[in-house]
């Protein structure tokens, strides 16, 4: 076994997998190894799709071994601790391994301990999360039968800014095609001021908002569920408004308001890992603290972060690290071959596929100032405004995306 590397990549998801074949494609003779303890690898992104009883969720997984570059070695265990003044790595096994260059990529920890009763609760009966068991998700939409569906949104930063809401857009749908939505107050209660912070793209949610009779209430953080009674308890900002008031059984206790449900999806809190939060790599926050440009860390210069793990200011997801990966690249070549980061930059890029129900779909592209920055090439089929709720976009979150993500971003070659 090798216990040192030129290379060492902590995290086999989509931003560790991506930057090592783009390296690797790049410079075959780089001597690169790859950290991950799991067996499959996960298209997260479809599982909004899975909970919604429109995709397959075996169609989201692929063997590892399958997916893991050819040229590079995969270690199969888990980071314990990082010790960035001496390029070393503990590993679950007691193993240490020796670093000249650093990328840091394990994703984020869904942490359901910082909401009471959530561990007990999640995954099971009426309470379901897509970040959790997409399945269990379908499972409790097709069998409600009317009454109160909550939906939850945490405190940023969580991956995927769009998650919450698409889930129960999609469940709103079917709701109305089983029969069953002229009984039902579907009641969105999220931590944030704004449905979205990108004008055009609020725009067009409030107005879907709207056509569905969406309850939204702003400024609720979930605090506590009692599942038993099936009550969910909020921390409730005094600056909290609501839209599309309706009547709802509420109860306040300790502080804190509580929503009766019928059916509760939710997002569990995410933090980074633990072995980051630990490490000197970490900010005060606990997520990898880098610059957000190049995406070097702040202080240990031959060490790099991507991805979810990484504290830049724009919202966790894949379109984000498919802008990441390449910065990240061409900075680190540049580092091995001429000692200096090269001119690459990351603007904030991140996008946000908003279904908006089934066939529907909006697509908020932006950059670390909130701008819309559509892409271009949109035009290419035919949508003039993503912005606005088209078919097209519909095809393109559920076949086009896919084939691009295992064909193309996987693969190390830029889409």
């Amino acid at each position: 076994m090798k216990s040192r590397y030129q290379i060492l990549i902590i995290g086999g998801g989509t931003a560790g997998l991506m930057t090592a074949s783009s390296l690797l494609r790049k410079n075959p003779k780089l001597q690169v190894g790859i950290i991950e303890p799991s067996e499959d690898h996960w298209y997260q992104p479809a599982w909004t799709l899975v909970g919604a009883g429109t995709y397959d969720y075996n169609n989201t997984k692929r063997p590892m071994a399958k997916v893991i570059p050819t040229n590079a070695d995969w270690i199969k265990d888990s980071v314990n601790s990082i010790d960035p003044e001496n390029n070393s790595l503990g590993l679950k096994s007691n193993r240490k391994l020796v670093y000249e260059y650093l990328i840091v990529a394990p994703g984020l920890k869904l942490d359901t301990s910082l909401v009471e009763g959530l561990s007990e609760a999640i995954d099971k009966g009426v309470v379901c999360s897509n970040y959790t068991n997409p399945n269990h998700t379908w499972q409790v939409i097709k069998n409600f039968k009317g009454g109160t569906a909550l939906f939850t949104q945490p405190p940023k930063p969580y991956k995927c800014g769009g998650a919450p809401q698409k889930i129960m857009y999609l469940a709103d749908d079917h709701f109305k095609k089983i029969g069953v939505k002229k009984k039902t107050k579907v009641v969105f209660a999220t931590s944030g001021d704004a449905i979205f912070s990108v004008p055009e793209i609020a725009k067009t949610l409030m107005k879907v908002i709207d056509e569905k009779s969406i309850h939204i209430k702003f400024s609720y953080e979930l605090k506590k569920i009692e599942s038993k009674k099936q009550i969910a308890w909020f921390l409730v900002s005094p600056q909290s408004k609501e839209h599309n008031p309706i009547t709802l059984d509420i109860l306040k206790e300790n502080g804190l308001v509580g929503i009766k449900y019928n059916m509760l999806h939710l997002v569990p809190p995410n933090t980074a890992p633990d072995f980051i939060i630990n490490s000197p790599l970490a900010d005060s926050s606990g997520w990898m603290d880098v610059n957000q440009y190049s995406l070097q860390h702040t202080k240990y210069k031959n060490i790099f972060g991507l991805g979810d793990v990484t504290n830049v200011p724009t919202s966790k997801t894949g379109a984000a690290i498919r802008k990441q990966a390449p910065v990240v690249v061409q900075n680190m070549l540049s580092l091995i071959g001429n000692g200096k980061l090269s001119s690459k930059k990351y603007d904030g890029y991140s996008s946000c596929p908003f279904v908006t129900g089934y066939g529907k779909m909006v697509l908020a592209e932006f950059d670390y100032t909130k701008k819309f920055t559509p892409d271009p090439k949109l035009k290419r089929m035919l949508i003039k405004d993503s912005s606005k709720e088209h078919w097209r976009l519909w095809i393109l979150k559920k076949y086009i995306l896919p084939y691009l993500y295992w064909h193309k971003m996987l693969k190390g070659k830029e889409v």
